[in-house]
């Protein structure tokens, strides 16, 4: 197994001792849902609520070292805690609180990601909304790849499209749902 895979198998038994809800997003989710690739960091999503964040921090405060002096600090203001393993591997780990991202986590389910190691990453439409919301050249290389390993016909396109359309308002992109449908219709062919 390694190293990368092992450090984000720390990571989930850390949570799953805590009882707090998460998965894998980021690298894991690409390798699952688009293509292996190669990834330096572990990227987890914490659903901490609005309050709660003090408690997840020190949970994974406890259990791995700080990526900077001032972890908790950046992590309360910018809901983002940086940590490392003993091995120094980097973990990305989101404080989460919104409607939508706790319906990613809820959504979310294992994947076996080498023999015996089942790691909770989100699913394929939450991962193509996250990736079209984020827009970026390596984003768009990705909802290809998902498109082309899954093919409309296994995936809920409705509700990818229901998902990312308040998202993309909210940040008033009017490129992004052109560009999906156009990605779609190259690979639906």
């Amino acid at each position: 197994m390694n190293k990368l895979v092992a450090a984000a198998q720390q990571v989930q038994a850390v949570l799953d001792a805590a009882s707090l809800r998460f998965c894998f997003i980021g690298g894991f989710a690409a390798q699952r849902h688009a293509e292996p690739r190669v990834t330096r960091d572990v990227d987890v999503s914490i659903l901490t609520g609005l309050g709660n964040e003090t408690h997840v921090i020190d949970v994974m405060l406890g259990a791995f070292a700080a990526r900077r002096e001032d972890a908790r600090a950046f992590a309360e203001r910018y809901r983002v805690l940086l940590l490392k393993t003993a091995d120094d591997i980097g973990i990305d780990a989101t404080l989460t609180a919104l409607p939508f991202e706790e319906g990613i986590i809820e959504r979310s389910s294992l994947f076996e990601f080498a023999p015996g190691v089942w790691l909770r990453t989100c699913g394929a439409e939450d991962f193509l909304v996250m990736k079209i919301f984020a827009g970026r050249p390596i984003d768009w290389r990705d909802v290809e790849m998902v498109l082309r390993r899954y093919g409309p016909q296994k995936l809920d396109l409705d509700t990818v499209r229901s998902r990312v359309a308040p998202l993309l308002a909210a940040k008033d992109d009017t490129e992004a749902m052109p560009e999906f449908e156009r990605l779609l219709l190259r690979t639906s062919g």
